[in-house]
C-alpha cells in the first residue's frame, strides 16, 4: 500500500497532511475535484498530521526565499525528518509538493520520494482553500494577515536594490533632460519674439538662446544702455566686439517703446529661462556621474547621453544586455522598421546609435557597416556593465579604440587588431585594477586597526599614569627631560660637527676646579 503525505507551505508555517485512501482518490479524480469545495467531504480525505509555525517574520522570509530558489531550508528538513515516516518495501511513502524544484531538493536531501503531479495539485488547492478550518487556532482573518505581511516583505526582499547601480535614475534623468531641452528652446523663442518688439536688432547680434536671455535681462530698457554697461555686456557675451555692436544697435534701434510692467514680465521670464538652462547643465553632470557608476563601459564607448537613451528605451540595463546586437542597432527606429517590412522596402540601418560621433564621421557607404559594428560593441559593453562585480571603464576604452581602428580600416585600409588580443589586454588591465583596489582596502584596514591599537595603548598608559604616585611621576619627568636633552645635544653635535673629545676635556677641567 502506498501512503501519500502532502506538504503545504503557509505564511505562518509548514503543514503536513495525510491523504486517506490514496488509491481510491487517485482513481476517482473527478470526485476529488468535487470534494475540494466541501469541507466535510475534504476532511474525510485529508487529515492534519502536524503543523510547525515560524518563530518570527524574519525566519518566515528566509524560509520562503529559500523555497522560491529551490533550496531546502534547515527547519523544513528537520521537520520532515521527524514527521514523515520512513517507508519500507511494502509500505511506500510519497510526499506531495507543489514546486518541482523543492521536491527534487527534498528527494536529494532526505531520500523521500516526492510527487508534484496527479492528484497532488488538487489536494494542495483544497488545503489552501480550507487551511483555516484544518489547523486549530487559525481564522480566515489571521491567515490573510500573515499572508499579506509575508507577501510584502518577500516582494521587498526580492527587489535587489543597489544604491550605486540604479539604472532607473538614469532613465528618469535622460527623460527630464530631453524635456528640458524642448522647454528651453520653446521659452527662448518666446523671449526672442517678446523682446524683439523693443529691441529687434539683438537677435542677429546674439543668436545663442542662453546668452540672449542673459543679455535681455541685463539690458531691460535699451534707452538706458550707456558706455558704463559695456563691461557687463562683455562678461555675458565674452566678446568685446559683440558688446560694442549691441551698444551701437541700441542707439539706432527700430524697436518700439515698452512700458515698465512689460519689461518686468520679460525680465522675470528671462530669469526663469536662465535658471532652467543652469539646471539643465547640473542635470547633465548628474547623468554623467550616474552613468560612470552604472554603465561606465557603455558611457566610455558611445557617450553618456546616447548610452542613457539606449538604457531608457530598453527599459533597464539588464534588458539592454539581453538584446542581441541587431536589436541594439535599430533600437529607436521601430516605426521605420515595421513600415519597411510592411511596404517591403529597405530596413533602417540605425536608430538611437545614429547620435554617436562614429556614424557622423563615417562615409556614406560605410554608415551601415560602422553602425552594425558599433551595435555589436555596445551589446558587449552593456553585458560587461550589467554582470561585472566591480565597475571599470577599461573594456569601454578598448572597445572605443576598436571602433576607431575600424573607421581607419574603412578609410585607409589599415588592418586593426584582432578582438581576442584586445580583450586579453583589457582583461589583464582589469585584473591589475582589481588587485590594486584589494591591496588599497587591506592597507586602509591595517591603518584603521593600527590607529585603534595606538589609541587603546594610549588609554592604558593614561590609566597607569593616574595610578602612579607623584614621586614616580617626577622621576619619570626628569628621565624624560634628560633623554630629550641628550637627543638635542646629539643633534646639535651632528649639526655643528663639534668633536666629542673637546666636550670630555671641558668636563674633566671643571671637575678638577671643583
Amino acid at each position: 500500500m502506498a501512503k501519500l503525505y502532502v506538504l503545504f507551505e503557509h505564511a505562518a508555517g509548514y503543514g503536513v497532511f495525510k491523504v486517506e485512501e490514496f488509491e481510491e482518490v487517485g482513481m476517482l479524480l473527478p470526485q476529488l475535484e468535487a470534494a475540494v469545495t466541501d469541507v466535510s467531504r475534504f476532511n474525510s480525505i485529508v487529515k492534519l498530521v502536524g503543523f510547525s509555525p515560524f518563530k518570527s517574520a524574519l525566519t518566515a522570509l528566509e524560509n520562503i526565499n529559500a523555497i522560491s530558489e529551490g533550496i531546502l531550508p534547515e527547519e523544513l528538513q528537520h521537520y520532515l525528518d521527524i514527521t514523515i515516516p520512513k517507508g519500507g518495501k511494502k509500505d511506500k511513502v510519497t510526499l506531495g509538493v507543489s514546486d518541482p524544484k523543492l521536491s527534487a531538493a527534498i528527494t536529494e536531501g532526505l531520500g523521500i520520494t516526492c510527487s508534484h503531479v496527479g492528484a497532488v495539485p488538487e489536494i494542495i488547492r483544497g488545503i489552501r482553500h480550507h487551511f483555516h478550518h484544518l489547523v486549530k487556532g487559525f481564522t480566515l482573518k489571521s491567515s490573510g494577515v500573515a499572508q499579506l505581511g509575508l507577501g510584502h516583505s518577500y516582494s521587498r526582499a526580492k527587489i535587489k536594490f543597489n544604491v550605486h547601480r540604479v539604472d532607473n535614475m538614469i532613465i528618469q534623468s535622460i527623460a527630464l533632460l530631453d524635456q528640458l531641452d524642448k522647454d528651453i528652446n520653446t521659452f527662448s523663442m518666446r523671449i526672442r519674439e517678446w523682446y524683439s518688439y523693443h529691441f529687434p536688432e539683438l537677435v542677429k547680434i546674439v543668436p545663442e538662446n542662453y546668452t540672449y536671455a542673459r543679455v535681455a535681462k541685463f539690458i531691460k530698457n535699451r534707452k538706458e544702455l550707456s558706455e558704463g554697461s559695456l563691461e557687463g555686456l562683455e562678461e555675458i557675451t565674452m566678446d568685446s566686439g559683440k558688446a560694442q555692436a549691441i551698444l551701437d544697435a541700441s542707439k539706432s534701434s527700430m524697436g518700439m517703446d515698452i512700458s515698465d510692467i512689460d519689461l518686468l514680465n520679460i525680465e522675470m521670464f528671462a530669469t526663469r529661462v536662465i535658471s532652467l538652462a543652469d539646471y539643465r547643465k547640473q542635470l547633465a553632470e548628474y547623468l554623467t556621474s550616474k552613468m560612470s557608476d552604472v554603465a561606465p563601459n557603455l558611457a566610455k564607448l558611445i557617450g553618456d547621453q546616447v548610452g542613457a537613451r539606449l538604457i531608457a528605451h530598453a527599459g533597464s540595463l539588464t534588458n539592454l544586455a539581453k538584446y542581441p546586437a541587431s536589436t541594439v542597432q535599430i533600437l529607436g527606429a521601430e516605426k521605420a522598421l515595421f513600415r519597411a517590412l510592411k511596404t517591403r522596402g529597405n530596413t533602417p540601418k540605425y536608430g538611437l546609435i545614429f547620435h554617436s560621433t562614429f556614424i557622423g564621421r563615417a562615409g556614406p557607404k560605410n554608415k551601415g557597416r560602422i553602425s552594425r559594428y558599433l551595435a555589436n560593441k555596445c551589446s558587449i559593453a552593456s553585458r560587461i556593465d550589467c554582470f561585472a562585480d566591480s565597475p571599470s571603464y577599461v573594456f569601454g576604452e578598448k572597445l572605443r579604440q576598436q571602433v576607431e581602428d575600424r573607421l581607419k580600416f574603412y578609410e585607409n585600409g589599415d588592418i586593426p587588431k584582432k578582438n581576442i588580443d584586445v580583450m586579453k589586454e583589457a582583461l589583464e588591465e582589469y585584473q591589475q585594477q582589481v588587485v590594486e583596489a584589494q591591496s588599497e582596502k587591506k592597507k586602509k584596514k591595517k591603518r584603521k586597526s593600527q590607529g585603534l591599537d595606538n589609541s587603546s595603548v594610549g588609554e592604558e598608559n593614561g590609566l597607569n599614569g593616574s595610578e602612579e604616585s607623584p614621586k614616580k611621576k617626577k622621576k619619570k619627568k626628569s628621565i624624560m627631560e634628560e633623554s630629550q636633552e641628550g637627543s638635542l645635544n646629539g643633534t646639535l653635535d651632528e649639526s655643528t660637527d663639534v668633536p666629542k673629545k673637546k666636550k670630555k676635556k671641558k668636563k674633566q677641567s671643571l671637575e678638577a676646579a671643583e
